[in-house]
C-alpha cells in the first residue's frame, strides 16, 4: 500500500515501474552475469584441454611447463630440474594466453 502510494505521488504508474525495474535486470543480466559465465565456462575448457608439455601461467605470475598431471595436481616444471606442484585451478587462461600471444607474434 506503502508502494503504490509513493508511486502515485512520484507520477509513473505500477506497471511502468515494474517495466523499469525488468529493463534493470536484464540488463544486469546482460552486462555482468552473462560475461562472466562465458569466461568461467572458457577457463575450464582451458583447464580440462591442457597437456603435458604446455607452457602456462598460474594466477600469481608464475611461468612454467606441464611435467605431470594428476587429477586436480598439476607438477610444473619453473627451471631446471625445479618443479612446483599447484592445483588445476591455479592457472590461469587469461593470463596464459596474453603472454604467449606476446611472444608468438615476435
Amino acid at each position: 500500500m506503502y508502494l503504490d502510494v509513493l508511486l502515485l505521488q512520484a507520477g509513473g504508474s505500477p506497471t511502468t515501474s515494474f517495466l523499469f525495474l525488468g529493463a534493470m535486470v536484464l540488463i544486469f543480466w546482460f552486462f555482468i552475469i552473462r560475461p562472466q559465465t562465458k569466461r568461467q565456462k572458457e577457463q575450464n575448457n582451458f583447464v580440462q584441454a591442457m597437456e603435458k608439455g604446455d607452457d602456462v601461467v598460474t594466477t600469481s605470475g608464475i611461468l612454467g611447463k606441464i611435467n605431470k598431471i594428476e587429477d586436480d595436481i598439476i607438477t610444473l616444471e619453473v627451471g631446471t630440474k625445479v618443479y612446483l606442484r599447484v592445483t588445476k585451478s591455479s592457472i590461469s587462461k587469461e593470463m596464459t594466453d596474453a603472454l604467449y600471444a606476446k611472444t608468438d607474434k615476435k
